[in-house]
Formats: structure tokens, sequence, C-alpha cells
């Protein structure tokens, strides 16, 4: 190959990338990412800050935890994470249908669920 033909090849990759990162800067995959990550530990903080407790039926079946059942474990204390789960799991469906508003309003909402204290 030629070095004209190696120019015209990275000019044509360099207008393809640059065309293709519209599409994924107009999604809220990394915000979503973020959110799910604070989630996360939102939740490992809540379980851990009330002691110990008794096995779930579940646990006694070795069936892994999942971020929903361990907020639901809390009780009362975890509402307002499974709230904030509900809130991220429409954020993504948002996101899927390209509503990127919808999916903005979604992840603040979890946010805000977030900064909540439990009662």
């Amino acid at each position: 190959m030629t070095s004209n033909s190696l120019i015209r090849i990275a000019a044509a990759l360099i207008f393809f990338l640059e065309a293709a990162s519209p599409v994924h800067a107009a999604t809220c995959e990394n915000s979503i990412g973020r959110v799910q990550a604070q989630l996360d530990a939102a939740i490992e903080k809540n379980a851990g800050a009330h002691g110990w407790g008794p096995e779930s039926l579940d646990a006694l079946r070795s069936h892994q935890p999942t971020p929903r059942s361990l907020a639901q474990a809390e009780g009362p204390s975890g509402a307002h994470l499974l709230l904030a789960l509900d809130a991220l799991d429409r954020a993504r469906a948002a996101n899927r249908s390209s509503d990127i508003a919808g999916c903005r309003r979604e992840l603040s909402e979890a946010t805000l669920l977030l900064q909540k204290r439990p009662q």
C-alpha cells in the first residue's frame, strides 16, 4: 500500500468513528452504570448496618443474593432502595427505547431516592 492509500483509509476510519460517537453520547449507559454502582454500595452499607439476621429460605437453598433481594430483606429500611432499583429499571427501559429524556428523569429519581434516609 502506498502512503496515500493509508492516509485515505485513516481519514475514512476517523470519519466513521466521529460519525458513530454522537450515537453513543446520546445514551444514558454510562450514567446508568454510575448510579447502579452507587445503589449497590448503598444496599451493601444498609445490609451491614443492622447486624446479623436469620438466613432466608433462599439463602438456605444456596440462591445467590441480588441487589433487589438484599434490599427486600431489609424490610422498611430498604424500601427507598427498592424504589431506586425500580427507577433504575425504568431508566434502562427508556435507554433501550432511545428515550434519553425519560432515562435521565428516572436516573434523577433513583439518585434522589439514594439520598433519602430510611425511616
